[in-house]
C-alpha cells in the first residue's frame, strides 16, 4: 500500500463560524482520536485530502498525519459532507496500530460473465455491495471480487463464495446472499400469467366435476 502523508495543523478554533472560514480558505476541520490519544482538533488541506482519498484504497487508505513534528498512522473513519453540494465539511481520523487488526467496510465487485443467465434473458441482482472485514490496516483490500460466471436463473452466490485475500477475515454470516440470478421482468410476468391460467383451469375443472350429477345406482 502506498504511503500517503498529510500535513495537519493543530490549534484550530472550534465552532461553526471558524469552521466556515477555514473551509473558505481551503482547509477542512478534523478531529484525530484513538486509544491512548486525547482528541485533537486539526485542519488538513482540502485538495490534499481529496487526493489522499481518491486512491484505489479509498476510505480504507492508511494516512500518515504529520502534526507538530509527530507522525500518526490514521484512517478516515467518518466524513461529513454538505447535503447539497457534497463538499467535505469535517473528517474524523482514527489513530491505528499497523500491527493490530481493525475493521473496515470493503466494496464487493462482480467479475465474469453470467453467460447461461443472459441466455435465459435473466439479470444479475446484487443485494450486498460491501462487507465488513478484519485485517491489519495495510492488508485491507481496496475491493473484494465475486465471480458470477456460473450464475443461473434461480441461483445465488453467498459471502462464502468470496475469496478473501491472505490476512483478511470477516465475521459476516457466510450464508448471506450477495447476488441472485433473476428472471427478466418479461419472463417473470409470462410465468405469472401461465401460473394464474393454470390455477384458473384447475379451479374450473374442479368446479365442473363437482357440478356433474352422481351416476344412478
Amino acid at each position: 500500500m502506498a504511503d500517503i502523508t498529510l500535513v495537519a495543523e493543530s490549534g484550530r478554533s472550534t465552532g461553526s463560524r471558524p469552521a466556515r472560514r477555514l473551509r473558505h480558505a481551503g482547509r477542512i476541520p478534523a478531529v484525530v482520536y484513538g486509544t491512548g490519544h486525547d482528541p485533537l482538533s486539526v485542519t488538513v488541506g482540502a485538495r490534499d485530502l481529496r487526493a489522499a482519498l481518491s486512491t484505489d484504497a479509498g476510505l480504507n487508505a492508511v494516512l500518515t498525519l504529520q502534526i507538530d513534528g509527530s507522525s500518526y498512522p490514521t484512517m478516515a473513519r467518518e466524513l461529513q459532507r454538505h447535503p447539497v453540494r457534497g463538499t467535505l465539511l469535517h473528517v474524523d481520523f482514527q489513530v491505528v496500530d499497523l500491527n493490530v487488526e481493525t475493521h473496515a467496510d470493503v466494496p464487493v465487485q462482480l467479475t465474469g460473465d453470467a453467460v447461461e443467465l443472459h441466455r435465459a434473458d435473466g439479470v444479475v441482482d446484487q443485494t450486498v455491495f460491501s462487507i465488513t472485514v478484519r485485517a491489519r490496516p495495510a492488508d485491507i483490500p481496496s475491493h473484494l471480487e465475486l465471480d458470477v460466471s456460473a450464475l443461473e436463473v434461480g441461483g445465488s452466490l453467498r459471502v462464502s463464495d468470496i475469496a478473501l485475500p491472505a490476512g483478511v477475515a470477516t465475521d459476516v454470516d457466510p450464508e448471506t446472499i450477495v447476488v441472485t440470478g433473476q428472471a427478466s421482468r418479461v419472463a417473470a410476468a409470462a410465468e405469472e400469467v401461465a401460473e394464474a391460467a393454470g390455477a384458473e383451469g384447475a379451479e374450473a375443472a374442479a368446479t365442473e366435476g363437482a357440478a356433474e350429477p352422481a351416476p344412478e345406482g
